[in-house]
């Protein structure tokens, strides 16, 4: 129900830009506050942004401006664009809906970013 609609991760080199999308079904994506979040080796998964239906963004504190959440609410995707990517950016990034009517968390599979030259 929540997926990568592209393969959006891989081996980037320092500096690069990378783009990925997550869909997820109508049903699910109309009424929930999408997110991105990402888990660093030996770290805890950590919130990345979120954006609700209505296009309100929020970026964690240490997360920094290189990182834009943004969402299509006709192709219910959200996407995530990164540039200027740093090696402490690599992490396995995963894509979460929050259903507000139900409560309900979706995660998607999450994909490996990797950052090095």
């Amino acid at each position: 129900q929540v997926q990568f609609v592209e393969p959006g991760g891989g081996l980037v080199q320092p500096g690069g830009p990378l783009r990925f999308s997550c869909a997820a079904s109508t049903s699910i994506f109309r009424s929930s506050r999408m997110g991105w979040y990402r888990q660093a080796p030996g770290k805890q998964r950590e919130l990345v942004a979120t954006i609700t239906s209505g296009g309100s963004t929020n970026y964690a504190d240490s997360i920094p401006g290189r990182f834009t959440i943004s969402r299509d609410n006709a192709k219910n995707t959200v996407d995530l664009q990164m540039i200027s990517l740093k090696p402490e950016d690599t992490a396995v990034y995963y894509c979460n809906a929050r259903h507000i009517p139900s409560g309900l968390l979706y995660w998607g599979q999450g994909t490996q970013v990797t950052v090095s030259s």
